[in-house]
């Protein structure tokens, strides 16, 4: 059964914004394909405003704050319009309990009272609700009506900022939400024991996005400029997924190449050796558009991330941005549901001496034939085909409502 012409609010976790590509935002766009979306941004605290209140952020949102204004934002896609929410309370300091739940009510009322000037504008009626992994407010659609309402689960919730409230107030979205989407197997077995209308949709890439890297006529992005051939590339967050000890192991194994890191940096979790090795590169954020660039310039692409309870919830969006661009793949085997989708393209190494190998083998060894079976299994991982699953899945729940 097909989603075609219903009202869609999306409450996501990301701004509108933001230099990372999200799973979030991503599906909110693509679900206005056949349906009028209206995306629901985090909201910025007075915390968040005063540090921020000179800043572009700011700027670009004046005029949307106030909880009496129904403007929307519209963006390039004609059915996908953004709400800003109010400046709410900083409240996130403050423990678990009666103080902390209380003035939480008081912040979803706010954003409650702009969005039913919005919905009474633009006429919705009969909407879907989807909370896109924005537990932080789990009570916000009550008295909204929606005709249906869902949890987007997308990642294990480990930030101490958001752990603090954030484990009690996903369980309340898992309970009372009638469909829950969850990106890895994990977080379905974990989801399902509080909701059995769980299903599990794996993440996915934007393949045409990633596939700009295959035009001969490409520059290779300037970051990349000067530093020395092989390079085996990672992009993406460097932060506490990283498995730091394998990396130095394997960096130390391969004197010969240059190991390059493109993205932003949570420099609370990089060692100091990761700043001091000649052959290792960070060269910082890049927009997403430049992506395609950065991962050209790569010979072989990384994803060196730990193995531990907390990865094994994890399926990243780079799998197949890699390999949509055609690159040999080597991976920390941290998540046992990748091989299901990847079948034998990817190298799942367990130590420092299985990934040294492997990228000896990606080196001497790729082919054509490998490289357009990686094309293949990207284009089988599209975000049009997930999408389409959550439609379908949207779609006949609503029905039967």
């Amino acid at each position: 059964m097909k989603l075609k012409g219903k009202d869609i609010i999306v409450f996501g976790l990301p701004r509108f914004d933001s230099k990372i590509e999200s799973t979030n935002y991503t599906v909110a766009k693509m679900l206005a394909r056949d349906n009028r979306v209206f995306y629901v941004e985090h909201p910025f605290t007075i915390k968040d405003y005063m540090r921020l209140r000179k800043g572009p952020e700011i700027a670009k949102r004046k005029g949307y704050f106030d909880v009496t204004n129904d403007a929307v934002i519209d963006t390039d896609i004609a059915e996908f319009k953004v709400i800003v929410p109010p400046v709410l309370l900083s409240i996130n300091f403050l423990p678990e309990g009666k103080l902390f739940r209380t003035l939480l009510k008081i912040n979803e009322a706010l954003i409650r009272a702009k969005l039913k000037r919005v919905i009474k504008k633009y006429r919705i009626k009969d909407f879907i609700y989807i909370n896109s992994f924005n537990f932080h407010y789990p009570n916000l659609i009550e008295g909204l009506a929606p005709k249906l309402t869902a949890y987007y689960c997308v990642d294990p919730i480990v930030v101490p900022f958001d752990a603090r409230h954030g484990g009690i107030s996903e369980n309340e979205l898992l309970k009372k939400s009638d469909l829950v989407f969850c990106t890895s197997r994990q977080l379905y077995n974990n989801s399902k024991l509080l909701n059995t209308n769980t299903y599990f949709v794996p993440n996915a890439a934007d393949i045409r996005h990633s596939q700009k890297a295959l035009d001969p006529d490409l520059p290779v992005a300037s970051v990349l400029k000067d530093i020395p051939k092989p390079v085996i590339g990672y992009f993406g967050n460097i932060e506490r997924r990283m498995d730091y000890e394998m990396l130095e192991k394997i960096i130390r194994q391969n004197p010969d190449k240059s190991f390059v890191f493109v993205g932003p940096q949570d420099k609370s979790y990089i060692p100091d050796w990761f700043f001091n090795t000649p052959h290792v590169y960070s060269t910082g954020s890049v927009p997403y558009s430049e992506m395609p660039a950065v991962i050209k310039g790569f010979d072989v692409a990384l994803l060196p991330f730990k193995r531990d309870e907390v990865s094994a919830t994890i399926f990243p969006l780079k799998l197949f941005e890699y390999l949509g661009a055609g690159k040999p793949l080597v991976s920390i085997n941290f998540n046992d549901d990748l091989r299901e989708f990847t079948g034998d393209s990817v190298a799942f190494c367990t130590d420092a001496d299985s990934f040294t190998e492997a990228i000896e083998d990606a080196l001497h060894n790729d082919s054509e034939e490998k490289r357009q079976r990686r094309i293949q299994i990207a284009a089988d991982n599209t975000w049009e085909k997930r999408v389409d699953q959550i439609a379908e899945l949207l779609a006949n729940a609503f029905s039967n409502k």
